[in-house]
């Protein structure tokens, strides 16, 4: 089990190195101004016209990093410091939230596998822990609920996984808008994909580390099964 704890710091490690990184990326180019001047929300909304898009609503919400599409209602909520901001970093995550809009627009096929997964996902993430846990205690003697665990921590895995071509999409998407729409030029477009690029390491970490989690689990149920 030794290996398996040096990946897990190995991971954790690496998750931090990113997460750190990605920081870096969107202070520094959130000092960098688009050359047209144009906000976060005159960005999103401008996309979103672009594509045909009517019917989604540009907001702003509370926090750092909050930024997302909901597809339930139909909204593409922006952080504060990115919906005010007329920087290049505030242009990319607009551009990629619009991005997930498209998708949802086109029904993009990764994007509809990825929303009906979520209620599973949601179940699974509250009990997850907990049934990990009540399963490695019990399990010589009850090994049924580390594998009911086992496959509950599968389904958020493969959430990972499909989440992986969901966000990577809506990043080109974004990209090859901004370099079309001329919001982006030879001086910033570099800026926009490198950041972008950096936020999807995050998420390849993240996948990483949810498989080699699952693979330890799987190795103590096996271990646990060897041992009867």
């Amino acid at each position: 089990m030794n290996m398996y704890w040096i990946i897990f710091i190995g991971f954790a490690l690496l998750s931090w190195l990113v997460s750190h990184r990605l920081k870096s990326k969107f202070e520094a180019y959130s000092k960098v101004a688009l050359p047209n001047g144009m906000t976060g929300k005159d960005v999103a909304e401008k996309m979103l016209r672009d594509n045909g898009i009517y019917d989604v609503k540009v907001i702003s919400t509370p926090g750092h990093l909050t930024d997302h599409y909901n597809p339930g209602n139909h909204t593409v909520n922006l952080s504060e410091n990115v919906y005010y901001s007329n920087s290049v970093a505030a242009a990319a995550v607009a551009a990629h939230e619009c991005g997930h809009a498209v998708q949802h627009a086109t029904a993009y096929a990764p994007l509809k596998m990825r929303s009906a997964l979520v209620p599973v996902v949601s179940f699974a993430s509250n009990i997850v822990q907990w049934v990990l846990l009540g399963g490695i205690i019990m399990v010589q003697s009850f090994p049924q609920l580390l594998l009911f665990g086992i496959i509950l921590f599968a389904a958020t895995t493969l959430f990972s996984f499909i989440t992986l071509p969901v966000e990577i999409n809506a990043s080109s998407r974004a990209l090859v808008w901004l370099s079309s729409a001329g919001i982006t030029n030879v001086a910033t477009h570099d800026k926009a994909e490198d950041a972008l690029r950096s936020a999807a390491y995050t998420y390849v970490v993240a996948a990483l580390g949810s498989l080699a989690t699952l693979l330890y689990y799987i190795m103590i149920f096996l271990g646990s099964r060897s041992r009867d």
